[in-house]
């Protein structure tokens, strides 16, 4: 898990005793804090808010929605408005769209986010059943809600381009260079990233 500043700081030494780039990194920027979030519904439905908007312009849809549906923003609440009352709180057709596919999931018992499978596919596989929500999205929310230990969002830019750096790489890797570079980092790439977004010095949720 890397849920606690130990647990992180376990973690990204023994990544650091394989990688000197890592370990000079470590000395660059220190470590990394644990982003933990509370699992479950909430979450992932901020998740879907924050899609390709800015934090501030998250933050404030946010506020609205929970204006409009109550602390929590429930799924039975959100099912109960019409188009124009989600308009009205910043909710495009679309992302209503993706907010209704997972309040219907949560509300008819086909995704509990409380007893996910353990097995990290197998748990992205579910989370993508949610309109809006891909592979990064699912991988994202298993990393920050769940603190699972080994979940690696190759696929993310900012971890490609820090990866490449922390390595001395001469090119931003690719998705598939990404996820065979960190291949050897096996069961601590959960961490590996939360160090890339460190030293890219942004905020991912």
């Amino acid at each position: 898990m890397v849920t606690t500043p130990e647990q992180l700081r376990a973690s990204l030494d023994a990544i650091a005793v394989l990688e000197p780039g890592f370990a000079a990194a470590l000395a660059r920027v220190g470590y990394p804090a644990p982003r933990m979030r509370e699992p479950g519904y909430e979450t992932l439905l901020r998740t879907i808010v924050g899609q390709q908007v800015s934090v501030a312009a998250a933050a404030a849809v946010w506020r609205k929605l929970g204006q409009e549906l109550g602390e929590g923003c429930a799924p039975g609440e959100l099912l109960a408005r019409d188009y124009d009352a989600l308009r009205a709180c910043g909710l495009s057709r679309q992302k209503q769209g993706y907010a209704r596919s997972l309040a219907e999931l949560v509300t008819s018992g086909g995704l509990d986010l409380h007893a996910l499978p353990q097995d990290d596919e197998e748990a992205i596989a579910l989370l993508t059943r949610v309109k809006g929500i891909g592979r990064w999205s699912a991988e994202i929310y298993l990393l920050f809600a769940e603190g699972r230990p080994d979940v690696w969002p190759a696929g993310d830019l900012a971890v490609q381009i820090e990866v490449g750096r922390m390595l001395g790489l001469p090119e931003r890797p690719s998705e598939r260079e990404t996820r065979a570079l960190a291949d050897r980092w096996r069961p601590h790439r959960g961490a590996a990233a939360i160090m890339a977004w460190h030293h890219y010095n942004t905020e991912v949720i």
